[in-house]
């Protein structure tokens, strides 16, 4: 990390610090002659590659209020460059500061301060010699620049506070108003005991309210205003005493132990008064607004610009690595389940070569023993299937309880090859293939002898079965009822039979007769051969 060193100059002595963490270590004394700015660039010489800081802490610093039209960018820069102009003969060390926005009833404007030095011959050499060894400049500051850090280390919050302090250079009064620099001043003090600093703290202090109140930074008749008083080394007591509060003034006295604590300032060289927290605040807490040029800046700018670049460098590749191993974690997740997966292959080929070598002896391969599973299942889909038969035969019984069934044959094939069956319907994927059903059972609650009502009950019955895709092929009555046959039958079936020796025909009517009537006692047998046939399409 590059070395951070910050030159206070004063109008008695410089002195070149080095800011750590939280210390401050004097680097060197220079006189304020030609003979302490040789010393300098004698030691430029040998820290190249150091950023430097200038902090200021002189008399004769000139501050003057205006309003500007509220503007941003490039426009703002050029107003703001032309009134420093006209306000200052060198701008070389002058800037301005935002106090924030006025409303007026025709438009915005914005309150600055614009700050300079009134000799800037003695702060240009010291910056001249900065730029011939080419060392990389942060930033020139004024004490007053830095003072409304300080006021926010030191806790206070009232909205009007005066910060005073005894610095190496004399007495430094700063004026702040929300946390916004107003107005600054240094008065010498040379050597004074500490009754009687307070009391020069207190009439400096008196004299500087009435000099704000003519310029209308206070109010004439506000509230009291908090007067912050950073008392030297074991003098806190001494000042409380001679600092009392009135109406005007409340003074608060912090020991300078304490505003080394709250500025989280450790380390202090040994002699260094309240200069040493502006050079602290100035190194670590610099304010945006600073005297220096861009020009004067530049080398810092680009030493800035380098950090960034390397900076995004370093991230860039902290996210690259980081995908990288999210990605390689990856590739040995995914290699560690492909062995899984191998793993449990090779146990699942091991079992199915233990479970196929228990198999009998084939003339064939596995391969077409697959296929012919495959094909079987196929078949067995495209397959007819007699449940939807018996499902219609069964509701076509329960709207005729007068018959009974006896037996029930089901088979499919080609309508040539079941010429005898009686229904037939198309099982479903077949194509030109049928399902044959063929049905036989008994007539109840019917005289025996009463052939019409008998045959009319078949006729309903066989009715009743064709529908929902079912034709009627033959119907087959246990009797003839035409005058060339003779009726046979028993308990269990009836058959036609031909007569071969030309018997008479009512001869045969009336044996039949007998035949019939003897049979009505076990009851009628109806045998309705249907055949149950619906096309339909090929699997």
């Amino acid at each position: 990390m590059a070395k951070r060193l910050i030159l206070y100059l004063s109008a008695d002595e410089h002195s070149l610090y080095r800011a750590e963490r939280a210390g401050l270590e004097l680097e060197a004394k220079l006189g304020v002659d030609e003979a302490g700015l040789d010393a300098f660039r004698d030691y430029l010489r040998g820290a190249r590659g150091a950023l430097f800081a200038v902090l200021a802490d002189l008399a004769g610093e000139d501050f003057h209020e205006e309003q500007i039209p509220y503007l941003r960018g490039a426009d703002r820069e050029a107003l703001l460059a032309r009134r420093l102009a006209q306000r200052y003969r060198d701008t070389r060390l002058s800037t301005a500061l935002s106090l924030g926005q006025v409303l007026t009833a025709e438009r915005r404007n914005e309150r600055v301060l614009l700050a300079s030095f009134t000799n800037t011959q003695q702060l240009s050499q010291w910056l001249d010699a900065l730029e011939e060894a080419g060392t990389r400049l942060a930033g020139v500051y004024s004490a007053p620049l830095v003072a409304p850090a300080l006021v926010s280390a030191l806790g206070a919050r009232d909205a009007r506070v005066l910060l005073v302090s005894a610095n190496r250079a004399g007495l430094r009064q700063c004026y702040v108003e929300n946390g916004r620099l107003r107005f600054a001043r240094l008065e010498r003090t040379g050597e004074l005991a500490a009754e009687a600093l307070a009391g020069f703290v207190r009439s400096e202090t008196q004299r500087l309210v009435q000099y704000l109140v003519t310029l209308r930074a206070l109010p004439r008749d506000g509230s009291a205003v908090q007067v912050l008083v950073i008392a030297p080394p074991g003098e806190r007591a001494a000042f409380e005493q001679a600092l009392p509060s009135d109406a005007r003034l409340m003074f608060r006295v912090v020991d300078y132990a304490d505003a080394l604590k709250a500025a989280k300032l450790r380390r202090v060289p040994e002699g260094a008064a309240a200069e040493a927290l502006f050079v602290h605040l100035a190194a670590h807490k610099p304010p945006a607004e600073q005297f220096a040029s861009r020009e004067d800046r530049r080398r810092y700018f680009l030493w800035q610009l380098q950090r960034g670049i390397v900076a995004v460098g370093v991230a860039g590749f902290c996210a690259c690595a980081l995908v990288g191993a999210s990605r390689w974690f990856e590739v040995m997740s995914v290699r560690g389940q492909a062995g899984e997966q191998t793993r449990e292959a090779r146990s699942a080929a091991q079992q199915y070569e233990r479970i196929t070598s228990t198999f009998p002896v084939t003339d064939t391969s596995t391969e077409n023993l697959k296929v012919a599973v495959v094909e079987f299942r196929r078949i067995a889909e495209r397959s007819a299937d007699p449940e939807r038969a018996f499902l219609h035969v069964s509701r076509v019984l329960e709207q005729y309880p007068q018959f009974e069934l006896d037996a029930m044959r089901w088979a499919v094939g080609k309508p040539a090859d079941l010429r005898d069956a009686l229904v037939r319907a198309a099982p479903p994927g077949a194509g030109d293939t049928v399902a044959l059903v063929e049905v036989s059972g008994r007539v109840q609650a019917t005289q025996r002898n009463d052939y019409r009502g008998i045959t009319a009950q078949v006729q309903r019955f066989a009715g009743a079965l064709v529908g929902e895709g079912f034709e009627l092929v033959r119907t087959q009555l246990p009797f003839d009822i035409t005058s060339e046959g003779v009726l046979t039958g028993d308990r269990r079936a009836l058959a036609l039979r031909l007569p071969n020796d030309g018997q008479v025909a009512s001869a045969a009517r009336r044996r039949a007769r007998r035949e019939i009537a003897a049979a009505a006692v076990l009851s009628a047998v109806v045998l309705a051969l249907l055949v149950w046939a619906a096309r339909t399409r090929r699997a």
